[in-house]
């Protein structure tokens, strides 16, 4: 199996991703990948502030499980540029360990 990666979601041509108006699992180049951006259940609603990470940490330090169960394999995919960090990085951490 592949190791999941974190994708950076956007609205340039020809990136080869299809982002659909519904639904957060979708299929492009044979990857599952989900979207965990606001508004999803994964989204960080913590938007501003040098410890959003850490605070977004704190908010799901009790549903491991389920992120392991839901997320685990699959790519996920946020708005955040890849050269920064993103609360999709933790989800991966998490979900794949």
């Amino acid at each position: 199996m592949k190791q999941p990666l974190r994708l950076q979601r956007t609205r340039k041509k020809g990136t080869g991703y299809l982002w659909p108006r519904k639904g957060n699992v979708i299929f492009s180049n044979n990857l599952s990948i989900v979207y965990v951006g606001r508004p999803t259940k994964w989204g960080n609603p913590f938007k501003t502030g040098k410890n959003r990470l850490l605070w977004y940490k704190d908010r799901i330090r009790n549903i491991h499980d389920v992120i392991k169960r839901v997320l685990k394999g699959k790519n996920l995919a946020c708005w955040c540029p890849l050269d920064q960090p993103c609360h999709a990085d933790i989800l991966l951490r998490i979900a794949n360990s």
